[in-house]
């Protein structure tokens, strides 16, 4: 556009020139010939103006009017011909003539919220020794390094793949020198680390020694080679990790490994040798399974044993199993892991018998802990349990476990047995000694009851005496009352008077006896008497009757 109007511009001044000498009027020549040079100069000022917009970049190449770029020199800091290291802002721009400069507009870099942007330079300082990356830019110089003439000059910048990177957010850069290339952010998920590994850098200075390896039988424990972990700036692993998050990383620079620091379990079944078994190109079982461990013992008996171990890396632990053992999903990892576990399983059966260790299993998994725990730590792995499942199957352990259960079986019916046999005899001392109390309880009852009968004895012998004494007493009495009546009104009326105190006492009527007798003297006495003797007789006889059984 700018040549156009310079060759417009040119050929207007020449029709003036052309007219000036065609021009009569002198008035005419004077303005014409002020024309014809103000239009080559407008021309050459109009051609020279560029226009750059608010969303691009200007960058400038240099045509003519210079000296050639130097020691495969790709960007011209010095006014050389060649691609200008400055490039324009947004705006007019004026002193860029055709033929000597041209200008192009591009596109600013603009790198999403997800998106890291991996940094190239066309030009620079050659990079050091066999170092495949630029070194990082000085956080205080950031902003200036993304300036081509600073990082070309005072910024003594390296060309190629720099470990720098551009963070979410628009750049003015001039695409001629800094190539840009957008990959995703680096995401650590939740219950994972990611562990760093620079490809570049001096060589790491930070060193750590793990655990001593088992000690073989017999064997001083062996000690582990010390692993070596990067700071910044030096090549190797380093030694923090990161925790869960979105991290802007160089992805060439920088290797990184997710680490799972949960709980991970690891089975050793027969399901996962029949799945092996079945599939006819070999594989290998899916992650987390593995074949079962067979294992023989010390009286020839092989059998497989399904094993089940729990295990996590934790964060501070992760950068030495990756120095270690790489990933913790590699093969690496596995082959460890799985050898470790049926050696000690395969070893520790080798010194029971095969009835022991079915019947012994806790004992089989905390010894199986305690030396996988020691194995593995070299490895920086936590070993947190180990789990035994079956233990044998029908082929090879059938005839034995059937051995056992007859045993068992007749080792319970002798208790049972045992037991009942001593629940008789404890039933039998039982009835003995039942009948030895009823016998003692008999025994005292018949002494209490012999005590009693004496006792009883001796006081119907007390009342009888008493009884004798007092009849005694009262006869005596009685006499002597019976006495003196006697000597006051005769013995004939004395008697007379204690016939009828027992007439009167008993009821007894008398009147018969008294009419039949008719006697004068003696004779009421007489009647009295006899009629007090049958009634006497007469109530005898009836108790007599009443008492004897019918």
């Amino acid at each position: 556009m700018g040549i156009v109007l310079l060759i417009v511009s040119v050929t207007l001044a020449l029709v003036c020139l052309l007219g000036m000498a065609k021009a009569t009027s002198p008035l005419v020549r004077t303005a014409l010939a002020i024309l014809a040079p103000s239009l080559i100069g407008l021309g050459l000022a109009v051609c020279s103006v560029v226009y750059v917009p608010s969303d691009k970049t200007g960058i400038v190449t240099k045509h003519a009017f210079g000296s050639s770029l130097k020691d495969g020199k790709i960007i011209a800091v010095d006014g050389e011909m060649g691609v200008q290291a400055d490039v324009l802002p947004p705006g007019w721009h004026f002193g860029y003539w055709p033929v000597i400069y041209s200008v192009s507009n591009v596109d600013l870099v603009s790198v999403e919220s997800d998106d890291v942007g991996l940094i190239e330079t066309a030009d620079g300082i050659p990079l050091e020794g066999d170092q495949l990356f630029a070194p990082d830019f000085p956080p205080a110089e950031f902003q200036q390094m993304l300036d081509a003439r600073h990082f070309l000059t005072t910024g003594k910048g390296f060309k190629g793949k720099q470990a720098s990177v551009l963070k979410p957010g628009r750049y003015r850069l001039n695409t001629r020198l800094y190539k840009v290339t957008m990959v995703k952010q680096t995401e650590i998920l939740s219950g994972e680390v990611g562990v760093l590994k620079a490809n570049y850098g001096k060589p790491p200075s930070m060193t750590m020694t793990p655990p001593p390896a088992p000690a073989e039988a017999g064997q001083p424990a062996q000690p582990e080679d010390p692993v070596k972990f990067a700071a910044d700036g030096e090549m190797g692993i380093r030694a923090e990790v990161l925790p869960p998050g979105k991290y802007a990383i160089n992805t060439d620079a920088f290797t990184v490994t997710e680490m799972w620091t949960t709980q991970i379990i690891a089975h050793y079944t027969q399901h996962a040798a029949a799945a092996a078994a079945s599939n006819k190109a070999s594989a290998s079982p899916s992650a987390g399974e593995e074949k079962e461990i067979t294992v023989r013992t010390t009286d020839g008996f092989t059998f497989p044993v399904d094993v089940r171990v729990e295990y996590l890396i934790k964060p501070q632990d992760a950068p030495l199993v990756v120095a270690k053992l790489g990933d913790d999903e590699g093969e690496r990892f596995r082959n460890a892991l799985n050898s470790a576990v049926r050696a000690i399983f395969r070893n520790n059966a080798e010194n029971v018998k095969a009835l022991d260790y079915v019947q012994m299993r806790s004992h089989q998994e905390s010894q199986s802990l305690a030396m996988l725990r020691s194995q593995m730590a070299r490895f920086g792995v936590t070993v947190t349990a180990v789990r035994i499942g079956n233990v044998g199957d029908e082929l090879s352990l059938g005839t034995l476990l059937k051995t056992q259960t007859d045993r068992e079986l007749a080792k319970q019916e002798q208790q049972t047995f045992q037991e009942q046999q001593k629940a008789a005899n404890q039933k039998k001392e039982l009835t003995r000694t039942t009948q030895e109390a009823e016998e003692e309880r008999k025994l005292a009852t018949a002494t209490y009851e012999v005590k009693i009968a004496d006792e009883a004895q001796k006081r119907k012998v007390i009342e009888a005496k008493a009884e004798a004494e007092a009849t005694k007493i009262k006869a005596v009495a009685q006499a002597e009352a019976y006495k003196q009546i006697a000597e006051q009104i005769g013995k004939s009326n004395a008697a007379l008077m204690e016939v009828l105190k027992i007439v009167g006492e008993r009821n007894i009527q008398i009147a018969p006896r008294v009419l039949v007798t008719g006697q004068a003297r003696d004779g009421g006495a007489s009647a009295l008497v006899g009629t007090l003797l049958d009634r006497i007789t007469a109530e005898d006889e009836q108790q007599s009757k009443a008492a004897s059984p019918r």
